[in-house]
Order: C-alpha cells, then structure tokens, then sequence
C-alpha cells in the first residue's frame, strides 16, 4: 500500500518537533528547509532549531508554568527538550542552551532518523499531495506569505520582535562585575554588572536619546503601524516609558549584594552564559533595535562593559501570526477539516517551547489523521492543551500572541490554601497526572504503517 506521508515546511523549533513526533509513529516525513540556499533575516547558521534571540528556555520550575510545558514535553517524548536538557549550560533555574550545541544536537537526530528525508528547498505553495503542516516561523518567506494569505482568505496580523546583543566573556571586566545568582536563586551563574543611581540615570538617558537602526525590506512596510510585543520589549522602548520601568524589570537588583560593599545596588544588568564554554554571554532583558554605533556606545556605558567586544548586536525584525482563533482548531489544523496544520509562533504561540508545544501537537494529529482518528485530547488542564485550546478561541476581542501561563489553565474545582505557588504546583500535578495517561496510551496509529 502507499507509503503514509506528512511533508512538513520548516525546520525550526516547531517543525523539527512536528517531524519527530510523526516520524517516531511511523510516518514517512519529508521536512523541507529553504536553508542553506536562503536565510531569514534574523538567522545566521545553517543549522536546524536555530535560537535567534535568547538561549534561554525560561524557567524550568514547576511552579513555573513554562516549567510545567518543558516537564509536559519531556515525558512525552520531546526532541526540542531532550536536545536541551543534553546541551545545558549554567543558568540558575532557568534552562539555557549552548546556542550552537543546541542545534547541532537536533539536526544531528533529524538527519540520521530514517523515517525523515530533509529536502533544502524553498516551497513558494502548498501541495495536495499530502498531508502538510506549515512550520515556516514569523519570518516566513513572501512568496509563502502569499499563499497562506491567498489559501486561507483571511489576513495576517505584525507585531516586532527583538534580540539582545552577545558579549565576549574576556573582555567583560570583573573587577567591577560580579558572579551572582538570578534574583538570589539557584547557583552563582550571572555576571551583574551594578550602577549607582547616577549611572543608571546617565544610562537610561542615553539609551532613551539614541538613534534606532532604519528598517529593510518587508519589515519597513509595516514600520507605520509598529506593535511591540510586550514580552520581548526593546531596552529602549522600556526606558522611555519611565524613570523606573528598568529598575522594576531586567535591571532589578533585587538579591544581588555587591560583595565588596555588601548592599544591592541601585539597578544591576545581568549576563547570561550563551555557550557551554562560557565565552559568550547575552545581556538579559537587553532587546534592542538601536543603530549598532548607538549599541556600542551606550551599552559600553555598564559598568564592567566599558572595553566589551560583541559577538552580535541586537536586532529587530518583524514577526507574523494569524488571526488563529477563526482558522484553527485545538490541535493546529484547519477548522475546515483540510489536512493543514500550522505550527510554531505563526499560530500566535510565543516563545521557544510553546513553538515546540505546537509542533508536537501538530506532528502527532497529523499521524494520526491517517487513521481517521483524533490525537489524544490534551485538554486545557494541561499546559500543553491549554496553549492550543487559546491558539483556536483566542482571548477577549484582539488576539495577542500569547506565552504559557497558568491563566489560561482549567481553573483547579477545589480551592488550595498555601498561596499562588501552593496553587500553581497543583495545577502542574493535575496536569503531569493527565499527560501520565495520555503518554501510557499513546502508540502508533495502525494505518499510519501501512505500507512502511
């Protein structure tokens, strides 16, 4: 019988995921990559799973509900957090990746599966030939964008995303930076680099004055109307919405005792290993779309970065979504019944493992659609769920790109006394306990062998 096949476009975070999950229940895959013919503008390796702006995978606590989606992912599983857990590199409790060690790692696992044919080619237009999930990011490419848009007869929706510049771990000088935890919690991973309140306001009023970089191409279309997502805010953009707003956010001091005066400073910035070796480390929280001369010259202006050297620059690009809540059920697919998912930020979903989350959900009803029957249901009492059931209803009014949180989670029956964490953490063993079951009943689809 013919051979059950799902192609897949993309292989970021979201389609590697997509294809690991089909091919590990016995689906053929083809995964096609633009890469190496072609780039985005915001990618610089050839590489799959290439992180673009931070190496972090936020916290990995699970009281923390990004926690919860990683701990959810890796019992079922999950290349993207398999891949991660082996390429770790000092980060409190958060988990960061070596960034190259990271991709290597999963594009290593997808080339050797048999059951996955990469193919480098651009694709300008799906196909009825088979199954296909669309993982292609939110910096897919124009001819793409054209037949999503013609295909789906509904308008996309632009928002700007931003990534922090990367230091040279050298050339950071120690003697007024220091080694501390993230907020006084986990181990001593973080350079802090702490201002008086003198720097700080010198600082804050140099990054509110200095001159962006001019935008190219596709995104200076969209520079009239631009909206900044408000989890990956420029430094910039924050420092002009107050004297305070830096020192309330990524430059809190909160926990990080200077050790040669004892007292926490009046604002810290911290640094954040970006390799395994330690040699890279990003300015956390430091997003950025200024000019690079501007970016040499303020962010030279922290203490301990006065003779940094940069490894990259901050930059911006703009990001696209769909209007998902009119087009997309639970599981990624087409409302319509049409066997075409989405996956990855382009469905609304953001950061690094919520892609990963849809991937996987995307990859595993593709499989099962072979069948004729419906991946497990998640349902929205898990994180995992939770994420797709807001992908296909949306908030109230405009939908917003939206990163996992335990407010969009089924509300727990009964109520937990011990505070917000006491909650939370029943919230995730509900959530771990349903993700039990559908991991000791998940097995390969019958028909999705035929013929292998």
């Amino acid at each position: 019988m013919k051979e059950k096949t799902v192609d897949i476009y993309g292989a970021g975070l979201a389609g590697t995921e997509a294809a690991w999950q089909a091919a590990r229940l016995g689906c053929r895959v083809r995964l096609f990559e633009m890469k190496p013919q072609k780039r985005t503008p915001a990618h610089t390796g050839d590489g799959m799973a290439e992180l673009c702006c931070s190496n972090s995978l936020r916290s990995d606590c699970l009281s923390n509900a990004v926690g919860l989606l990683k701990e959810e992912m890796r019992r079922l599983g999950s290349l993207v957090i398999e891949a991660a857990d082996a390429t770790r590199v000092p980060a409190g409790s958060a988990l960061a990746v070596d960034r190259q060690g990271f991709s290597d790692y999963i594009t290593e696992k997808i080339r050797r599966h048999p059951g996955i044919e990469v193919i480098s080619r651009e694709m300008t237009e799906g196909t009825s030939e088979n199954p296909l999930i669309v993982a292609t990011g939110p910096l897919t490419s124009d001819p793409l964008a054209e037949w999503i848009r013609a295909a789906l007869g509904a308008g996309t929706l632009n928002f700007f995303d931003a990534a922090a510049p990367i230091v040279d771990f050298s050339t950071v000088n120690m003697e007024k930076a220091y080694f501390a935890s993230r907020y006084g919690k986990g181990d001593a991973d973080y350079i802090n680099c702490p201002f008086t309140r003198e720097e700080y306001l010198a600082f804050r009023r140099e990054l509110c004055g200095a001159r962006t970089a001019e935008l190219h191409g596709f995104d200076r279309e969209a520079q009239g109307d631009l909206k900044v997502f408000e989890g990956c805010m420029p430094a910039e953009v924050m420092a002009a919405r107050g004297e305070d707003t830096l020192r309330f956010g990524p430059m809190k001091p909160v926990g990080l005792p200077d050790p040669r005066t004892g007292k926490e400073p009046y604002a810290v910035v911290q640094l954040r290993r970006d390799d395994r070796d330690g040699l890279r480390y990003n300015i956390v929280g430091f997003q950025t779309h200024l000019a690079i001369p501007e970016q040499k010259r303020v962010f030279r202006m922290i203490p301990g970065l006065e003779n940094a050297e940069f490894f990259r620059f901050g930059v911006m690009h703009r990001n696209t979504y769909l209007n998902s809540p009119g087009l997309l059920d639970c599981r990624y697919r087409m409302k319509s019944g049409a066997p075409l998912w989405f996956a990855g930020q382009m469905t609304g979903v953001e950061g690094y493992v919520e892609s990963a989350a849809s991937g996987l959900v995307a990859g595993l009803d593709a499989a099962f659609s072979f069948s004729g029957e419906r991946a497990p249901d998640f349902t929205a009492e898990t994180a995992i769920g939770a994420l797709g059931h807001y992908v296909s209803l949306g908030g109230n009014g405009r939908f917003d790109p939206m990163n996992v949180n335990f407010g969009i989670m089924t509300p727990l029956k009964n109520r937990v006394k011990g505070g917000k964490r006491a909650k939370n953490e029943a919230l995730a063993a509900r959530a771990l306990d349903r993700i039990a079951e559908i991991a000791a009943g998940l097995s390969r689809p019958a028909s999705a062998t035929e013929g292998l």
